[in-house]
C-alpha cells in the first residue's frame, strides 16, 4: 500500500528549543519527570530507559509474557504527570518501548482514555532484527532520529520508539523543530553532542563526578539543553535544583562511553575533536563548534543471547593466615569438583581485612568464586555442595556471605553491523497512517571505529527502493569476518616502549584528524612529588559491549601540558595491571583537554555475563585516579 511521506517541518519556530531529560536507565529516580515538569520551562522532554543490560532484562520479560517487552516504570511515571505535561504543552519522547513500542503505544493510549487526558501517540518501529538472527534473545538495531522527527511533524504529543540511539531522543526533536535537512551534518552533530550530554541524566549535572567533595551533589536536578538553530546549545538544569553544571561536569560527560573522535550514528557522525565547551554563566555551559560528517554505512545491532550459566561463592577469611587460608580453600574445593569442574573457574583474594582491627567485618578478607558453563548441573548443585560441605573441615572461622545457590543464566552481548539500507525504519503517526523513513543520504564508505561481526546483505534491485519488507530478514543475508579495529584516520601511530609486558598487544596513540590542535608543549622540567593522578586529573569510565573506555581530563592548562605526554597508553597499562596485556588504543582530545583510552576485553562478553568484579567498568577510572606517580610541585 501507499505511503504518505514525512510532513514538513513545523512553520515559524526558531526559538531555541528546551529539551529535558527525566532518565538515564531503567530504574532511575522515580518523580524525575515531576520534578523536570514542574521546575520551569520545557519545550520536550526525554527519558532514555535503555542499554544493553535492560535489552536483556525486557528480552527475558518477554519471554514470560509477549505483550511486555518495555519499561513499565514509563507507565507508572505518566499516571500523574500525561495531564501536566498537556497542559504545559510538552511534547514527550522515550525510547521506554524497548522490544514493544507498539505495545507501549497502545498502553500510553489506554492510559490517556481512562484519566480523560486526551493525547496524540506515536512510534517508532523497525529496530527488532530478531528474524535474522534466531538464535538471539534480542536483536535490535540502533536507529536515528529521523522516526520521531515524523512523529513530532505530524503533531505526535507522545513519541515512544524501542533501540535508537540515545542521542536520536534529541536529534529528531531538534530536527522537527529547526526543519533541518538529512545533509545538514554540523548542526545534526551539535544536536548528537546535545543528546549525549543529556542521555545519562544527573551524570552531567554533578553525579558520579570525579571532583564531588566541592560541591553539593546530594540530590542533582535533571540536566537540559537549550538548542539554537546552528546546533550550538547550552546544557543547564532547573533553577532551585541541586548539584551543577560546569566544563568539568559536561567534560565528564561527553567522554563517557565513547571511542574515537569520530563519534558514528545513524544521523550523523559528530567530531568529538571540535567541540569546544565556554562558561555561560551560573550552570550554564555553551557547546559550540561541533562539525558533523557523513554517518557510516552499516548500523550498529546489539545482539543479546544466552551464554551459559553461572555461580558465585564468596568465603570469609578472618585475622591471620589470610593468604594460608585462601590456598586451603581452594585446594579443597579444587579437589572435590574433580571432573565436575565447570569450564571457566576464577578466583579473586580481596584483601579488605586491616590489622589489629576493631571490628570482626574490617579484620575479615573475601575470597570470590565465580564459576561458568554451558551445563546448569555443573555450575549449580556440584559447586554449592562441594562448597558448603567443606564447613566444618576448612580453614578456621569458615563462613560465606549468602548460601550459595543453584546457579542463574548469564547473558552474553555483541555488536554487529548491518548495511543501514537493509534495515527497516518506519513510523506510526497518531492518525494510525504508516511513514517510511529512508536511510540518511550520503553515507561513508565505510563504519568507522566499529569492532565485531559484520553483516552485509545483498545489493537492494531498483524495486525495492523503499526499502525492506518490514520485519523481515535481508535477502541473502551472510556473515563476514568484521573490520581490524582501529580508530581511523592518518594521524594514528603504533607506539611501544620498554613498559609493555612480553606478549601484549600493540597499543595505539590517535592524533586529532585533518590538522586540528596535537599535542601540548610539554611542561617544563621541575620538582615532583609521588601523589594520586586524581588531585590534577578527573576522570569517568564505561562499557560498550565488552570494552570499556577511560576519559581522563585535565582541569587547567598546565595539566594538560603534563598529562597530555606522561599519560601514554603504556603507562595506563602499568599502572592498572589488568590491561596489561589488552589491546589499549589512546585518543587523545585538546579541545576538552582530555584522553579517551579504549580498552578492548577488559569486560569479557559484556556486562551480562559478569567477568569482571565491576562488569560495567563504571569504576575504571576511580581506580586510575587512585593510583600514585610523580607529579610535578606546580601542578599540587
Amino acid at each position: 500500500m501507499s505511503r504518505p511521506a514525512a510532513g514538513p517541518a513545523l512553520p515559524g519556530r526558531r526559538a531555541p528549543l528546551r529539551v529535558g531529560n527525566a532518565s538515564g536507565f531503567y530504574g532511575d529516580r522515580f518523580d524525575a519527570v515531576r520534578e523536570m515538569l514542574t521546575g520551569g520551562p520545557l519545550d520536550v522532554l526525554t527519558g532514555d530507559y535503555l542499554a544493553e543490560l535492560t535489552m536483556l532484562i525486557l528480552g527475558r520479560d518477554r519471554l514470560k509474557d509477549p505483550r511486555l517487552g518495555y519499561a513499565k516504570t514509563f507507565l507508572r511515571q505518566l499516571e500523574d504527570t500525561l495531564g501536566l505535561a498537556r497542559e504545559r504543552g510538552v511534547r514527550i519522547v522515550t525510547n521506554a518501548g524497548g522490544l514493544n513500542p507498539a505495545g507501549l503505544a497502545d498502553a500510553v493510549r489506554a492510559l490517556a482514555a481512562r484519566i480523560g487526558v486526551p493525547v496524540r501517540v506515536a512510534h517508532v518501529e523497525g529496530d527488532d532484527l530478531s528474524a535474522r538472527f534466531p538464535d538471539a534473545l534480542t536483536a535490535n538495531a540502533y536507529l536515528g532520529g529521523a522516526g520521531i522527527t515524523a512523529c513530532l511533524r505530524a503533531g505526535a504529543d507522545v513519541v515512544v520508539t524501542g533501540r535508537v540511539t540515545d542521542a536520536a531522543l534529541v536529534t529528531g526533536p531538534a530536527a522537527a523543530h529547526f526543519g533541518w535537512g538529512p545533509e545538514e551534518y554540523d548542526k545534526l552533530a551539535g544536536a548528537v553532542v546535545a543528546g549525549h550530554v543529556l542521555e545519562c541524566g544527573t551524570q552531567a549535572t554533578g553525579g558520579n563526578y570525579a571532583f564531588f567533595t566541592g560541591h553539593d551533589v546530594r540530590r542533582p536536578g535533571f540536566p537540559l539543553a537549550e538548542i539554537h538553530a546552528d546546533g550550538s546549545c547550552v546544557i543547564t538544569k532547573h533553577d532551585g535544583t541541586g548539584g551543577l553544571v560546569d566544563i568539568g561536569t559536561v567534560t565528564a560527560q561527553l567522554l563517557y562511553e565513547t571511542g574515537g573522535a569520530r563519534y558514528a550514528g545513524p544521523d550523523v557522525t559528530a567530531r568529538l575533536d571540535t567541540v569546544r565547551l565556554a562558561e555561560d554563566g551560573p550552570d550554564r555551559v555553551r557547546i559550540s563548534g561541533v562539525r558533523g560528517e557523513a554517518p557510516p554505512a552499516d548500523l550498529k545491532v546489539g545482539r543479546a543471547r544466552i551464554g551459559g550459566w553461572r555461580n558465585e561463592v564468596v568465603f570469609v577469611l578472618t585475622g591471620l593466615d589470610v593468604e594460608a587460608k585462601a590456598r586451603l580453600v581452594r585446594d579443597q574445593l579444587e579437589d572435590a569438583l574433580g571432573k565436575q569442574r565447570p569450564a571457566e573457574v576464577r578466583w579473586e583474594l580481596a584483601r579488605t581485612d586491616a590489622a589489629d582491627a576493631d571490628t570482626q567485618e574490617r579484620a575479615s578478607a573475601y575470597l570470590r568464586l565465580v564459576v561458568r558453563d554451558p551445563d546448569a548441573g555443573r555450575v549449580g548443585r556440584a559447586v554449592s555442595s562441594a562448597a558448603i560441605e567443606l564447613a566444618l573441615g576448612s580453614y578456621p572461622g569458615f563462613h560465606v556471605t549468602s548460601p550459595p545457590g543453584k546457579g542463574a543464566p548469564y547473558g552474553v552481548f555483541e555488536a554487529v553491523y548491518v548495511r543501514a539500507d537493509t534495515v527497516p525504519h518506519w513510523a506510526v503517526l497518531p492518525d494510525g497512517r504508516t511513514v517510511d523513513i529512508p536511510p540518511a543520504a550520503g553515507r561513508a564508505a565505510t563504519t568507522a571505529g566499529t569492532r565485531g561481526a559484520v553483516v552485509f546483505a545483498a545489493e537492494p534491485d531498483a524495486t525495492a527502493a523503499s526499502g525492506p519488507a518490514r520485519g523481515g530478514p535481508a535477502p541473502d543475508a551472510t556473515a563476514a569476518p568484521g573490520p581490524a579495529r582501529g580508530p581511523g584516520g592518518p594521524a594514528a601511530v603504533a607506539a611501544a616502549d620498554g613498559d609493555v609486558p612480553p606478549g601484549a598487544q600493540p597499543s595505539l596513540d590517535v592524533l586529532p584528524a585533518d590538522g586540528g590542535p596535537a599535542l601540548p608543549e610539554p611542561l617544563p622540567p621541575g620538582p615532583t612529588r609521588r601523589a594520586p593522578l586524581g588531585l590534577v586529573l578527573g576522570a569517568r569510565s564505561g562499557d560498550k559491549g565488552g570494552d570499556a573506555n577511560i576519559g581522563v581530563w585535565a582541569r587547567t592548562d598546565d595539566a594538560w601540558r603534563w598529562v597530555a605526554h606522561e599519560l601514554t597508553a603504556e603507562r595506563l597499562r602499568v599502572l592498572l595491571p589488568e590491561t596489561a596485556r589488552l589491546p589499549v588504543t589512546r585518543h587523545v582530545l585538546p579541545n576538552l583537554r582530555a584522553l579517551n583510552f579504549v580498552v578492548e576485553g577488559i569486560l569479557g562478553e559484556g556486562v551480562a555475563a559478569q567477568a569482571r568484579f565491576d562488569p560495567q567498568a563504571k569504576a575504571l577510572g576511580e581506580w586510575l585516579r587512585a593510583r600514585c606517580v610523580d607529579i610535578p610541585e606546580a601542578l599540587l
